[in-house]
């Protein structure tokens, strides 16, 4: 059974029909309710047809409404225990909410964004990355705006094992390196929505380069992982206080933490050298000491 049915439904909208689109933003709305639906229901409550509702769930990836149906009763329901662990009605924070109720919401949804994230991965797309990373002789990695703060966790932590990893928040200076990138080198490109314009044309540079690309993105479907080598999905939802910013950002960095440390691993030896001597060298540099002192 699929863990994140909601999350599917949510990534599939750009690609979706305007009717089925609209059949989507209903079941988003209210998946409790459509549970209790029959296919007859469901196109009554958002004013299509059935052979809509059926066009939807093969778009969706399901053979029919019965399967479909199935799928979200079981995610609903699980979706339920995790409220029910922070004692919750609802996930959506809401203008009369206590700052008590603020905190466990916050905590409840990003803590769904991690489990279903890395229930969701890629893991032979994973494990290529890795190695591509690993042997690479540059790794760019790219962001902007909320993704640029992946972008940048990521490359400090593979300069901090040896690689050489770059970062430019500048749009011009990106586009510039994916340029001169060449086979043996990866590019590593995180957006969110997959259609941000900067994050699409340093991809499609960098692949045009040669270059090993790597995506990470909440949608499967997007520009963005259609002209990727590797996509790592994420599964966030933001609510109206949450756009773009923040169970996406919890998400994005569960991908990068996952990914950094599959690297690491195939190269035990050389990391433990690694952060060694970049250790000693922060703890003297920061207490005012020369390094050659």
């Amino acid at each position: 059974m699929r863990d994140d049915v909601l999350g599917e439904v949510r990534s599939a909208i750009p690609r979706l029909s305007a009717a089925e689109r609209r059949v989507a933003e209903r079941i988003l709305e209210d998946p409790e309710r459509v549970v209790d639906l029959t296919i007859t229901g469901l196109a009554e409550l958002c004013s299509s047809s059935q052979a809509t509702i059926a066009r939807f769930c093969q778009s969706v990836g399901f053979s029919g409404y019965r399967e479909f149906r199935l799928a979200l009763a079981a995610a609903t329901s699980r979706e339920q225990a995790a409220r029910d662990r922070f004692d919750l009605t609802t996930g959506d924070i809401d203008f009369a909410d206590s700052v008590e109720n603020i905190a466990s919401k916050i905590a409840y949804q990003e803590t769904l964004a991690i489990e279903q994230t890395t229930k969701g991965l890629d893991f032979a797309a994973l494990s290529r990355a890795a190695t591509a990373i690993r042997g690479a002789a540059r790794v760019d990695l790219y962001g902007v705006g909320a993704s640029s703060l992946t972008a940048q966790d990521l490359q400090q932590k593979l300069t901090r094992v040896g690689l050489a990893a770059f970062f430019s928040a500048d749009p011009h200076l990106a586009l510039t390196s994916a340029a001169l990138l060449g086979p043996g080198d990866v590019a590593v490109v995180v957006s969110h929505t997959g259609e941000t314009l900067e994050t699409l044309n340093v991809i499609l540079a960098a692949r045009q380069a040669g270059a090993v690309t790597v995506a990470i993105t909440n949608y499967p479907a997007s520009e963005l992982a259609e002209a990727a080598d590797c996509v790592l999905v994420t599964h966030a939802r933001e609510s109206r206080y949450r756009s773009g910013a923040m169970s996406s950002r919890i998400a994005q960095l569960t991908v990068g933490d996952v990914l950094f440390v599959s690297v690491v691993q195939g190269m035990p030896e050389r990391m433990a050298g690694a952060l060694e001597r970049t250790y000693v060298a922060v703890k003297r540099g920061t207490r005012g000491r020369r390094l050659d002192a």
